[in-house]
């Protein structure tokens, strides 16, 4: 799996045109994810690669993701509504998120600093995931297609991306992807967008993949 990670921190998760290009996010925080990844490993925390980014667990159970965006990196948990956030650093990818929280990282020396606080957090996760709680979700302020649910439920990559977007860009993609009669067309619709929406781009915004920069 270290070798997997390793692919990551080189070429980039390869989920969009931009992976493996110099364009890819990964590459715009190439120090801070190497110094995210040694803070968590030294929790114990088991390193994988899941939806194709770094995922760090905890007796089989995702605690966190490390994973890069365009404006900066960021330790992303999978429960973290349900922390305490005594230094007010967690963020909601969306306004609609109800479980994962993010902290964003722009310099290294951030990471350090915080060091200490940090694996406050990620022990508390770690204590959170032990005792079984769950987070309680409520219903959704716009109804979802069935399908764009499960696949953003199986991939929260993906579901941080979608609930980072602005609530205009998500509404605009669940109309497109409610219209058809036939449940394999939203599949098929939602597929083919995954990687707008990685990139934060709405369905109508402008959006070159890395064939049309050729």
């Amino acid at each position: 799996m270290k070798l997997k990670v390793d692919t990551y921190l080189r070429d980039g998760c390869g989920r969009c045109p931009l992976g493996g290009t110099p364009d890819c996010k990964v590459h715009n925080w190439p120090n801070e994810l190497k110094q995210l990844r040694i803070l968590v490993l030294d929790c114990g925390l088991t390193e994988e690669l899941k939806w194709g980014v770094p995922c760090y667990t905890h007796q089989n159970k995702n605690i966190l993701l490390v994973s890069a965006f365009k404006d900066y990196c960021a330790i992303s948990f999978f429960k973290g509504s349900l922390l305490n956030d005594e230094h007010g650093l967690l963020v909601k990818p969306g306004e609609n998120s109800q479980a994962s929280r993010y902290i964003k990282f722009t310099d290294v020396q951030q990471i350090v600093k915080l060091e200490a606080v940090l694996k406050a957090y990620i022990f508390e996760a770690i204590e959170v995931e032990k005792a079984g709680l769950k987070v309680e979700f409520k219903k959704e302020p716009e109804p979802l297609p069935e399908e764009l649910e499960k696949i953003l439920n199986e991939d929260p990559l993906l579901k941080s991306a979608f609930e980072s977007l602005t609530p205009g860009r998500q509404r605009g993609y669940i109309l497109y992807f409610s219209q058809p009669k036939k449940s394999d067309t939203h599949i098929s619709r939602i597929k083919k967008y995954i990687p707008m929406i990685l990139n934060g781009v709405g369905l109508h915004d402008k959006y070159k993949s890395k064939r049309d920069r050729k």
